[in-house]
């Protein structure tokens, strides 16, 4: 058996708005389908912020009910469901110090990359995760069991990662991957096989149900739908234009439904309440038509949310740490004709995101714009725009700023159960596809790894400023506040470490400083600041 301290610093949510720093937590012991990982490094989220405030109300904080055996779930220690304390930490590299004798896919020694999200596993909205209802990463050690980071179906949670890239640029991967995997995921065009379909009003859905088949179909007129509270459908077709009918029914949608109003001719008169926090967390998707064929509605969703030849790109809040991961890859991303625009309300903060972007959009020849919307208000006319900053009315005004067939990525999490007013009649009239995504999956990751080991991207751009366990409240007020300038790393071994931006390390730690490669993190770097700031 391996040997470990008696105890470890590890960051605990406790409770709505309560964190602490636990400076004696215990170690779990390792069982036999469980391995022990040291963690090198975790990186901030926004979405760790989210689970502050909410704690046992989060989606991912509640109990699993089906994807492993509740025998098997008693015998994993780090499984805090419910009110139960809880670490925090989804965006960490980590090292395999242990391994049960049941664990067959990983070894002593791995080091790796964890996808956070363990799909197979699901609660009642969401699905078990890493940092959420199982301990995450911010503490020195962590044990997680090959049960839950190997799916049935073999996907393995766990990525190998080489020694090469520092343990910042491989923690920066995660949140990286979010931003791949907004522009990745697959949307459905059709129906859903298998489903449930409301149709509501009067109309035919017999040509929309002809090659794509749902399990029932439930057909009411406006007044039914209050006779259907509590249940869901993958597909809703509502035929007319009553803004009151087409919100209550929007309220049934199941988690990546489809909602398709067809208007056969009327107009919403006014605009339309929709749950855009749902859009994010639960895909849900809006089409529709001005005529009278339900599949009108359907064929103008796009195969995915990326970027396409001639693209007019605004991101909106582009300056935030995602802001400038969705601008590096915009201009990265080699399609052809595109221009990129980026916005915020701080000069100093938009100088940072043209210093970090410019050059390399620059060297690929994509039209790069910096605007501060605060004197500047941008005008109609983009065909894509990405929306970073959790504000419903925000997302609504960018719908007025969409040319006809524009894509808008809902990426800020704005939490479900947030409605905001839409001109649902412009986004169907102008074919305006809204979409959000919630995480990534392994093949995100695994995309974002080549892309870094290719030297098309360096995540190190986004480090902002690194801590030990002492920084932790500093650097998670700095996310709820938005004022860091990008992504902030946490070295659970640096316990007295204070939040420390890359531009004050000459004053801190000059050795340090010493290894930064242009203002940029580098592996060098990073071994030195573990050597002085123990």
């Amino acid at each position: 058996m391996t040997e470990y301290p008696e105890s470890q610093y590890a960051i605990q949510i406790v409770g709505a708005e309560e964190f602490v720093v636990n400076k004696e937590k215990g170690i779990d012991k390792v069982g036999p389908h469980q391995m022990m990982l040291k963690v090198e490094a975790c990186g901030i989220c926004f979405s760790d912020t989210k689970l502050l405030h909410q704690f046992d109300k989060h989606p991912r904080k509640s109990e699993v009910i089906a994807g492993i055996t509740p025998e098997a779930l008693a015998e994993i220690p780090n499984y805090r469901p419910g009110s139960q304390p809880t670490v925090p930490g989804h965006e960490p590299v980590v090292r395999v110090v242990e391994v049960g004798e049941k664990v067959t896919h990983f070894k002593v020694g791995d080091r790796l990359l964890v996808q956070a999200d363990w799909k197979h596993l699901r609660t009642a909205k969401s699905n078990g995760a890493f940092g959420y209802n199982f301990d995450g990463a911010l503490q020195e050690y962590t044990v997680v069991d090959e049960r839950c980071v190997v799916s049935p179906e073999g996907e393995e949670f766990l990525i190998h990662v080489t020694e090469g890239p520092s343990a910042a640029a491989v923690g920066l991967i995660e949140p990286w991957a979010t931003v791949e995997g907004s522009y990745a995921w697959a949307e459905r065009n059709h129906v859903a096989d298998g489903g449930r379909l409301l149709v509501v009003g009067e109309g035919s859905v017999e040509e929309l149900t002809a090659d794509h088949k749902p399990a029932q179909i439930v057909t009411v007129d406006v007044a039914g739908i209050d006779g259907l509270e509590g249940q869901t459908f993958d597909d809703i077709v509502f035929f007319g234009a009553d803004a009151d009918g087409i919100e209550k029914a929007s309220l049934l949608l199941g988690t990546r439904a489809v909602m398709c109003v067809v208007l056969g001719g009327e107009t919403i008169s006014r605009k339309v309440s929709l749950d855009i926090g749902r859009v994010h967390y639960d895909f849900i998707r809006f089409c529709g038509t001005v005529g009278t064929d339900p599949r009108e509605g359907y064929v103008w969703i796009p195969a995915n949310g990326d970027l396409r030849p001639n693209d007019k790109c605004a991101f909106i809040g582009a300056a935030g740490p995602m802001g400038v991961m969705h601008t590096m890859r915009a201009v990265t991303s080699g399609v052809e004709g595109i221009s990129v625009v980026g916005t915020d309300l701080s000069d100093d903060r938009l100088a940072g995101l043209k210093k970090t972007v410019g050059p390399t959009a620059e060297k690929n020849g994509v039209p790069l714009e910096i605007i501060n919307t605060s004197t500047t208000p941008l005008e109609y006319g983009y065909t894509y725009i990405t929306c970073l900053v959790p504000v419903p009315a925000l997302v609504s005004q960018a719908v007025d700023m969409c040319a006809d067939g524009a894509i808008l990525n809902a990426f800020a999490g704005i939490p479900a159960g947030t409605f905001g007013d839409f001109d649902l009649q412009g986004i169907i009239e102008r074919k305006i596809f809204m979409l959000g995504t919630s995480g990534s999956d392994v093949s995100d990751m695994r995309t974002v790894l080549r892309k870094i080991e290719a030297g098309i991207i360096d995540t190190s751009i986004s480090l902002y400023a690194v801590t030990g366990m002492a920084g932790f409240g500093d650097a998670i007020n700095s996310v709820i506040n938005r004022t860091s300038g990008g992504k902030i790393m946490v070295f659970p071994t640096l316990h007295d470490l204070g939040l420390t931006p890359l531009t004050e390390l000459g004053d801190k730690y000059p050795d340090v400083a010493a290894k930064l490669v242009d203002g940029l993190w580098t592996k060098e770097a990073e071994e030195v600041l573990l050597e002085v700031a123990k």
